[in-house]
């Protein structure tokens, strides 16, 4: 994971109101904590940190020049307005090269299953150790080829040189299993329905059948 060099300015005014100016200046607030100093508050430039986000992922590490002094952080916390997804602040930690970390690694799964089969990814994350400046952006789980039944769990899952496993080995990543028709599916719903007592309304295609079979009893009753 390559690091990103951001200028940041300390700033001294909080609250609401000032982060609101800060976010008309095209700045966003933030924060680093850490090493057992005092917290720093700082503005960042909007448009390049949300590059150097984008392009760190969840684990972004930065180099943030601080009155003209590098420091290595690490992304912890990213707020954005759920409306307008607007970058309102960005909690990091203070990190040095070479330190282990604990970090949440995205699960990809790539390649084409057996045929027939469904993949479900169980475990959306797994939890590693590694040294700060080579955190994997994610983890690939390749199911090339698996059939039905094949389950991958987290101590099988292969990892990059230098990152080690804290999640439990025996938690599921990945389960193969068999794809299921739609008759089959609506089967098992209408025999779920049925124990659980429930009463659907027929289909429009189930009334169709039946007044059309309605309407054959008729016309052989006529004869």
């Amino acid at each position: 994971m390559s690091t990103e060099k951001i200028v940041a300015e300390p700033r001294t005014e909080f609250g609401k109101g000032a982060a609101r100016r800060l976010r008309r200046e095209k700045k966003i607030p933030a924060v680093i904590y850490g090493h057992g100093q005092e917290p720093q508050h700082l503005a960042l430039p909007e448009h390049a940190t949300k590059m150097a986000l984008r392009h760190g992922g969840p684990n972004a590490v930065l180099e943030l020049v601080i009155d003209g002094t590098p420091q290595l952080a690490l992304t912890k916390q990213i707020q954005v307005e759920p409306i307008r997804r607007v970058l309102e602040h960005v909690d990091f930690v203070a990190v040095k090269r070479g330190e282990k970390v604990t970090v949440d690694v995205p699960v990809v799964v790539v390649g084409e299953a057996g045929p027939e089969t469904l993949v479900v990814t169980d475990s959306a994350t797994l939890q590693v150790e590694a040294e700060a400046t080579h955190i994997p952006e994610q983890i690939e789980v390749s199911v090339e080829g698996l059939e039905a039944g094949t389950q991958v769990l987290a101590s099988q899952v292969s990892l990059p040189s230098g990152v080690e496993l804290l999640t439990d080995g025996e938690t599921l990543v990945v389960n193969v299993t068999q794809q299921i028709s739609a008759e089959a599916l609506e089967a098992e719903l209408e025999e779920a329905e049925a124990e659980a007592g429930i009463e659907r309304d027929p289909s429009d295609d189930e009334v169709a059948e039946a007044e059309a079979a309605a309407e054959t009893e008729e016309s052989g009753d006529s004869e």
